[in-house]
């Protein structure tokens, strides 16, 4: 698997690797520059089929790191498996990937959270039922039993709030969707500590941690959780407030990587 990346990008090594998710897949061609690799063209690589995931990997160097820009992520929902739609850290960390960080559009369950803004993830409640660790286990990857007491990587997300000062930072509940939750289930969430929803991320995290890399979670708020707006949810408004969101996203992102090729902690 070291190689796959290798043979499709033309670079033995990266530093960091990012994933772009449901609207934001258009960061990646102005974070890095450079012609897609279509995922289609990468041994292994999943597809999604969900508007806003375009499905190709870019490549190049941001601030002095070089930098994976995953435009769009395949969904446990597609009926892929947990260790299927995590394939992407593996190739990202084969490849020298220290630092991964990890996008997505979120709901609010905290009403005070901006929506149209980029939001910490300070931890997660991993709901989808599943885990990319599932089976046995290779020791030379990565411990049996890994520890996940700091998972979203605190010198990052200090990184991140010198980067743009203004940022929250919430609990991400990660669920199985593809349906929206129900009103019933926000309450549930919010009583057990979530600030954000959403459908990906979490088990990205666990196989990443589980590989020794850091992480750095961002979730752009696109809408208040099922309940919370007398507006019904629709995959179409996620998409448009994650596009309008982009700018500032864009700016924090570059401020992160260009911050580790300073040598930043």
């Amino acid at each position: 698997m070291r190689r796959v990346l290798e043979r499709a990008t033309g670079r033995a090594r990266f530093d960091a690797a990012v994933v772009l998710g449901s609207g934001l897949s258009d960061l990646a061609r102005a974070l890095v520059g450079g012609a897609p690799v279509p995922y289609h063209r990468i041994e292994g690589m999943p597809r999604s089929a969900v508007p806003g995931h375009e499905g190709a990997l870019y490549y190049g160097d941001v601030g002095g790191v070089a930098t994976l820009a995953f435009a769009g992520r395949a969904h446990l929902y597609e009926g892929y498996d947990a260790r299927v739609v995590t394939r992407w850290v593996d190739l990202a960390v084969d490849a020298g990937c220290r630092v991964v960080v990890l996008t997505n559009a979120a709901g609010a369950v905290d009403t005070a959270l901006e929506i149209g803004a980029p939001c910490l993830v300070s931890d997660h409640l991993n709901l989808t039922g599943h885990n990319p660790l599932v089976g046995p286990n290779d020791d030379a990857r990565g411990p049996r039993f890994p520890d996940m007491s700091n998972v979203y990587d605190p010198s990052l997300r200090a990184l991140a709030r010198r980067v743009d000062p203004d940022l929250r930072e919430a609990v991400y509940a990660g669920l199985l969707g593809p349906s929206y939750e129900t009103p019933a289930e926000i309450r549930m969430l919010a009583t057990l500590g979530a600030g954000l929803v959403g459908m990906s991320t979490v088990l990205e995290a666990i196989r990443a941690r589980y590989l020794g890399a850091r992480v750095l979670g961002v979730s752009v708020v696109t809408n208040l959780a099922a309940g919370l707006s007398p507006e019904p949810l629709t995959h179409d408004d996620v998409a448009v407030a994650s596009r309008r969101a982009a700018a500032r996203l864009e700016t924090l992102l570059r401020g992160v990587l260009s911050g580790l090729g300073d040598g930043a902690p």
